[in-house]
C-alpha cells in the first residue's frame, strides 16, 4: 500500500518538474491540453502513428504517398518571396536527385539551426509546386543525433495539438521525447488498475507495457495489443460505474408496487384504442408492466422514431398507475406539445373516468387555485404541463409515474424539483424522446437506464417522399403546394431565422411570410405565422387555427420540431434546408405523414453546399430510418455533439476509445461489467478494490442519468 501511495503520489507530480517543460511549456500544456501532472502527460494518447522504419530515395518519390522519410544533405538554403509572405527554401539532395524543403514559420530560428554538407533524416509529406517536388515544415534531425537515440522504436507516434503549442515549437515530436522522458521515470512502478483476474482472463498485457508500447510500439501487435486494453479499460470502467450506480439505486431505493392491471386499462385497451398496437409497442409494454410490479423504482428510457405511437405507451403507462391508485404527469419542453398532449389524452380518454387538466405558464390564476385543490385532494388523475409543473405550489396527493417527454430540454435543477413533490417512496419515471440515438452512444449516455425502443411504425403509416429542390425551382415547388391545397391538405413552410442577419444570407421568417402571402393571397387561402418570440396565447391561437383548418399554411421557425400533429398536414418545406442538422431535419420531417394521405417533406437550398451538407441532404432524400440518420449524424459532428445530446453533453471524457468505430469493445466491456458485478454486486471483494479506486478517481465518476435528477 505504501509502494502504490508512493507511486500515486509521483504520477501526479507537476508536469513543470519533467525535464525539457518549465513553467512556460507546463503552462502551455495544461491551458490547451488539460495536461497538469506526470499522469495526464502519459494519459495523453498518440491519434496515429507513421511507420518510420522505411527510407525513400527522392527519385521515390511521389505525392500520392502520404508521408515519406528520406536521408541526405542540404547543399544550399534562400529565403524567398517578401514579408509577410516570405519563406525559407532549402535544396536537399542524395544521390538521386534533389528536392526542396519549405517553411514559412519559425524561419529564422530553422534557418540558424541547419548546416549544409551534414547528413540529416526529413520527414514529410511531399508536395508539388511548379513542377518541383518539396515537403513543407518538415520534421528535420541530424542522422547521427538520431542513431544515438537510446529508444528504439518502429513506428513513431502523432500527438493531438494545437495552433498555439506549435507557435510556441511544442510540436508532436517535442511531446513524443517528452513522453521517452517520461517513461524513462516511471515505467515500471505503475500499479495496475484492473484486477490480475481480469487481465489474467482477457489475457491483457500488464499496463507498464501497455503504457510503452501505446507511446513507443516495437511492432503492429504491440501496438494492437495495447490500443484494445486502454479502450476496454475506458469503456469498461464507464459501464462499471453506471451498472453499479444502479445497482445501489435499486437497493436504496423501494418503488410502488403496481400489481392491478384495472378496468381502465382493459376498458381503454378493448374498447377505444384507436389502432391495434404494433409488436414493438406490445414488446414495450411488457417492459413496462414488469418494472411496475418489480418493487424497484422504474427508469426507462423510451426511445422512438417520431410518429412510431410512443404517446399512446405512455398514456397506457398512466392507466396503470391510475388503476393502482395513484397520479401520474407529463412534463413537455413547451407549451405547443403540451397543448397537443392535452387535446390528444382528453380525446382518447373521452369516455373513461379520467380527469386530465393542463397547466402551463399561459394558465389563468383562477384555474390553477381550483386546478392545485383538486391536484392535493386526489380528485385530479393526470396532469400534463411544462415547466410549470415544478412550481412551488404544484403538490400532488399520490404521484406514482412521472413522464419526461424530450427530456433533454430540460435542465437538471429543473428536472429534479419534480422529487420534492413526492413522499418517501418516488414514482417510477418514463422518459421519452423522438431523437433517435445510436446504440453505441445510448449505452453511453443512459447506461444505468432500462432501454426500451420502439422500431416498428403504425399500420398505415406511408413513407414520406423526400425531394431536394434548388432555390430556381421555387415555382414549382408554390404549383405543387397549390395542388395539395386544393386537394383539402395543409402545408409547413418552417424558416431558420426570425428577423434578418446581416452575416447569414438566407431566408427569414417576415420576409418568407409576406413572400407566401403574396403568392397564396386571401381570402382563398389563409396562411398563419408561429415563431418562439410570440405570447403564449398568440402562439395557441395560431396553432389551433390550424389545426382545425382554418388556415392552410403555417409558416413558422423551428418551434414546431416536436410533438406538433395534424393529420391533415400533408407537405413540410423546409427553406434554407443547409442550415439545419440532420436531427432537426429529421423531427421536422416527422411533422407530416400523420394521417392516411401520402406526405411530402421539400428540402430547399442555394446552390452553394458544403460537403457535409450535401451529406445531409442526401441522407434526408434517401431513407426515413431515423436510427440510419443518428448514425450519419454521429459520423459528421462526433458524439459529444449530437443535437438532442448538446445539453448534457456526452458525460464521460473519452482519452482514447472512439464511439463511432468501438461499439464491439463497448459491448464486451458492458456485458464483461455485469459479470463482474453479478458476481459481487457492490464491489467488496480484496480483488475488486482496485476497481473502486478507479471509479473514485478525478474525472471518473459516472452521472447518474437514471434519475429525472
Amino acid at each position: 500500500m505504501l509502494l502504490s501511495s508512493l507511486m500515486d503520489r509521483l504520477l501526479q507530480t507537476d508536469i513543470k518538474f519533467l525535464p525539457g517543460v518549465g513553467e512556460k511549456r507546463a503552462a502551455i500544456l495544461f491551458d490547451e491540453l488539460g495536461v497538469k501532472t506526470f499522469e495526464d502527460l502519459i494519459r495523453h494518447y498518440p491519434y496515429k502513428y507513421t511507420d518510420r522504419t522505411k527510407f525513400y530515395t527522392i527519385r521515390e518519390i511521389d505525392t500520392t504517398q502520404v508521408f515519406i522519410q528520406v536521408r541526405g544533405q542540404i547543399v544550399a538554403m534562400e529565403l524567398a518571396g517578401k514579408k509577410p509572405r516570405q519563406r525559407l527554401v532549402a535544396r536537399f539532395q542524395d544521390s538521386t536527385g534533389s528536392i526542396e524543403l519549405v517553411w514559412f514559420q519559425g524561419i529564422r530560428w530553422i534557418q540558424q539551426s541547419l548546416k549544409t554538407g551534414v547528413d540529416y533524416i526529413v520527414f514529410g509529406k511531399p508536395a508539388i509546386y511548379n513542377g518541383i517536388y518539396s515537403i513543407p515544415h518538415p520534421e528535420i534531425e541530424e542522422a547521427a543525433k538520431a542513431e544515438l537515440t537510446a529508444y528504439p522504436y518502429s513506428f513513431q507516434a502523432a500527438y493531438p495539438t494545437t495552433e498555439k503549442m506549435k507557435n510556441s515549437f511544442i510540436t508532436s515530436r517535442v511531446i513524443h521525447k517528452l513522453q521517452y522522458q517520461l517513461l524513462q521515470k516511471v515505467y515500471g512502478r505503475i500499479h495496475e488498475t484492473l484486477p490480475m483476474s481480469l487481465i489474467e482472463e482477457l489475457r491483457f498485457p500488464g499496463i507498464n507495457e501497455t503504457l510503452l508500447n501505446i507511446h513507443f510500439p516495437k511492432n503492429e501487435e504491440s501496438l494492437r495489443k495495447a490500443r484494445y486494453r486502454l479502450k476496454f479499460e475506458e469503456l469498461f470502467l464507464i459501464q462499471l460505474g453506471l451498472l453499479r450506480q444502479k445497482n445501489i439505486k435499486n437497493s436504496q431505493i423501494s418503488g410502488l408496487v403496481f400489481p392491478r392491471i384495472g378496468n381502465l386499462f382493459n376498458g381503454f385497451y378493448k374498447e377505444h384504442l384507436p389502432f391495434e398496437l404494433t409488436g414493438a409497442q406490445k414488446r414495450v409494454m411488457r417492459e413496462i408492466r414488469k418494472d411496475l410490479g418489480s418493487g424497484n423504482q422504474m427508469n426507462r428510457l423510451l426511445q422512438g422514431d417520431v410518429g412510431s405511437g410512443k404517446t399512446l405507451v405512455a398514456l397506457l403507462s398512466m392507466l396503470i398507475a391510475l388503476d393502482n391508485g395513484h397520479q401520474a404527469c407529463l412534463m413537455a419542453p413547451t407549451e405547443i406539445l403540451a397543448q397537443q398532449h392535452f387535446m390528444t389524452f382528453t380525446r382518447l380518454l373521452a369516455n373513461l373516468p379520467v380527469k386530465v387538466r393542463l397547466l402551463t405558464g399561459s394558465t389563468r390564476q383562477g384555474d390553477r387555485a381550483t386546478l392545485h385543490e383538486e391536484l392535493r385532494e386526489g380528485e385530479l388523475d393526470i396532469l400534463i404541463g411544462t415547466h410549470a409543473l415544478i412550481e412551488d405550489s404544484v403538490k400532488f396527493h399520490n404521484l406514482g409515474l412521472v413522464v419526461i417527454d424530450e427530456q433533454h430540454r430540460f435542465g437538471v435543477a429543473q428536472r429534479a424539483r419534480l422529487w420534492e413533490k413526492t413522499g418517501e417512496t418516488l414514482p417510477h419515471v418514463l422518459v421519452m424522446t423522438a431523437t433517435p440515438i445510436p446504440r453505441t452512444l445510448a449505452m453511453t449516455l443512459y447506461g444505468d437506464l432500462d432501454l426500451s425502443v420502439i422500431d416498428e411504425m403504425p399500420p398505415g403509416r406511408r413513407p414520406i417522399i423526400t425531394a431536394h429542390y434548388y432555390d430556381s425551382k421555387r415555382l414549382q415547388v408554390y404549383e405543387f403546394i397549390h395542388k395539395q391545397i386544393q386537394a383539402g391538405r395543409q402545408i409547413y413552410i418552417v424558416y431558420p431565422l426570425i428577423q434578418e442577419s446581416e452575416t447569414l444570407d438566407y431566408k427569414d421568417l417576415y420576409d418568407g411570410y409576406e413572400s407566401i402571402c403574396r403568392t397564396f393571397p386571401p381570402p382563398e387561402y389563409a396562411v398563419s405565422v408561429l415563431h418562439g418570440r410570440m405570447k403564449p396565447e398568440e402562439k395557441v391561437k395560431a396553432m389551433d387555427y390550424f389545426v382545425r383548418g382554418i388556415t392552410k399554411i403555417m409558416v413558422s421557425t423551428t418551434v414546431i420540431e416536436v410533438g406538433v400533429d395534424v393529420p391533415n398536414a400533408t407537405v413540410m418545406v423546409i427553406e434554407s434546408a443547409e442550415r439545419f442538422g440532420l436531427s432537426q431535419l429529421h423531427q421536422l420531417r416527422g411533422r407530416v405523414g400523420r394521417g392516411g394521405e401520402q406526405s411530402y417533406c421539400l428540402l430547399m437550398t442555394g446552390y452553394k453546399l458544403s460537403k457535409e451538407a450535401k451529406t445531409r441532404i442526401e441522407t434526408m432524400v434517401r431513407t426515413n430510418d431515423g436510427f440510419e440518420i443518428a448514425d450519419v449524424d454521429m459520423k459528421l459532428r462526433g458524439p459529444g455533439d449530437l443535437e438532442g445530446t448538446q445539453q448534457s453533453g456526452v458525460p464521460f471524457n473519452l482519452s482514447i476509445a472512439n464511439l463511432l468505430t468501438d461499439n464491439k469493445i463497448l459491448e464486451f466491456a458492458r456485458r464483461t461489467a455485469q459479470d463482474v458485478l453479478e458476481k459481487d454486486p457492490t464491489l467488496e471483494q480484496p480483488e475488486n478494490q482496485i476497481l473502486i479506486e478507479q471509479l473514485n478517481r478525478p474525472g471518473k465518476e459516472a452521472k447518474d442519468w437514471s434519475r429525472i435528477s
